[in-house]
């Protein structure tokens, strides 16, 4: 579980909260041409990781021990997060982007590999409570950090103060950035500290093939899985639908913290706030689908959270300054003073409760969804695939949203695609079995 405590500040300070709005807001003088550059990112990112993570959780499967393979993905995260510091306000975003490729795609790999261990550790039926605990304690991870960020760290641009009134720590300027290029080197570090009980203490299989002929029979096993699918097709179902719900959801996280701060300017402050009250609901989000998962199983949980994200979106997409759904209700436009001091971003923090509540358990109780249709001889290879299902089409869920951007001028239209992905993926997953692996479905 402390895997996902150590995961997990990445994709809630640097990608979501903090670095990736400051990339979009304060890096460049263009917020429309960056917030595209950001969702291009993300695509790039999206196809290497569709194309290798099959492979590798292949090879996993062939080579058994799975520690090695985290180890060294971790070098290359950890590295490319320090570099995430030299993004200063007018230096060319070309390096920024380079480096967020290499440490998403690095700690997607790192998960397919983690992932694939958790069926050796529980039984079946406690698989659902340990994948959306480990979830729950990613998020409090996440959000120990992004609290330590908003409130020792970042300065407001106008005071140089933090939220608390008080001096940034290390002598942090605003005015430069560096209370959001910080976020790097924090990450990378929390990242290698709490990484070490998974390599000390977790029970990893035992060594198979050497490298040459794992990868060689790896890739032999991928294509023999892959042709079986066609004979297992609860499976094929539910991953076809999480590869539609998961680009809504990879969308959702990835570019609604930026698109709060094109339209509304918030700075590293709000989104943090933001940021913190998402995670404080997602905790207890996890904790309660842990519950469920057990008891109404991992198919209820995720429809559950699905819908729930899908009201979400639409209600984002809806509103903007002095209305929301769609105008059917006219807001003030006045600002009350302080943090969120317009209507409108009320709404949309209520919004976003409903997305805290249901992204963590959406993906951590698909998780144990596949965990329980699948044997522990073909784990590996399975949440390969199950990464190349959550990745294969995310590049079409942030590429509609960059041509859309482009085309209208507007990101409000660009994040309307979204709904398309979650809504289609729920129709999917109404007629897929549970667990996926029905013998029925065969």
């Amino acid at each position: 579980m402390l895997f996902d405590w150590a995961a997990q500040p990445f994709f809630t300070v640097v990608t979501t909260f903090i670095f990736g709005p400051y990339f979009v807001s304060r890096l460049t003088s263009d917020p429309v041409g960056a917030q595209a550059m950001w969702s291009n990112m993300a695509t790039i990112s999206s196809i290497i990781i569709a194309v290798l993570s099959p492979v590798l959780g292949s090879i996993a499967d062939q080579s058994g021990a799975r520690k090695p393979w985290i180890g060294f993905f971790a070098v290359i995260k950890i590295a490319s997060l320090f570099c995430l510091w030299m993004a200063a306000p007018g230096s060319p975003v070309i390096y920024p982007v380079i480096f967020m490729i290499l440490a998403s795609i690095s700690a997607e790999f790192s998960i397919v590999f983690n992932d694939s261990m958790m069926p050796r550790l529980v039984s079946k039926d406690d698989v659902g409570r340990l994948s959306n605990t480990a979830w729950g304690l990613g998020y409090l991870g996440g959000m120990v950090v992004l609290i330590t960020v908003v409130v020792l760290l970042a300065g407001s641009p106008e005071t140089g103060k933090t939220i608390l009134g008080l001096t940034p720590l290390f002598g942090l300027d605003a005015t430069l950035g560096q209370d959001a290029r910080i976020t790097g080197p924090i990450s990378a570090v929390w990242y290698a500290i709490f990484i070490l009980p998974m390599f000390f203490f977790t029970p990893d299989a035992k060594r198979g093939l050497p490298l040459g002929p794992a990868v060689r029979s790896g890739l032999r096993e991928l294509k023999t899985t892959l042709s079986d699918l066609k004979h297992r097709r609860g499976i094929a179902l539910f991953l076809i639908a999480r590869m539609i719900y998961q680009d809504g959801v990879n969308g959702v996280l990835i570019l609604g913290g930026t698109f709060a701060a094109g339209m509304f300017g918030w700075a590293t402050i709000e989104i943090g706030i933001y940021g913190i009250i998402l995670n404080v609901v997602a905790i207890f989000g996890c904790l309660i689908a842990g519950l469920l998962d057990k008891r109404l199983g991992s198919k209820v949980t995720v429809l559950i959270s699905l819908t729930m994200l899908l009201v979400a979106t639409i209600g984002i997409v809806s509103t903007g300054p002095g209305f929301t759904l769609f105008g059917l209700i006219n807001l003030s436009t006045e600002s009350s003073g302080g943090l969120f001091g317009t209507a409108a971003e009320k709404a949309y923090i209520l919004y976003g409760l409903l997305i805290g509540l249901a992204f963590g358990p959406v993906q951590a109780s698909s998780r144990s969804y596949l965990a329980r249709s699948v044997s522990l001889a073909e784990a590996g290879r399975y949440f390969g695939i199950y990464a190349l299902s959550g990745r294969a089409t995310s590049f079409l869920a942030t590429l509609f949203f960059s041509i859309v951007t482009y085309w209208s001028g507007s990101a409000r239209y660009g994040m309307a695609t979204l709904v398309i992905f979650l809504a289609g993926g729920l129709l999917i997953l109404l007629r897929t079995p549970y667990p996926a692996d029905d013998p029925r479905t065969r």
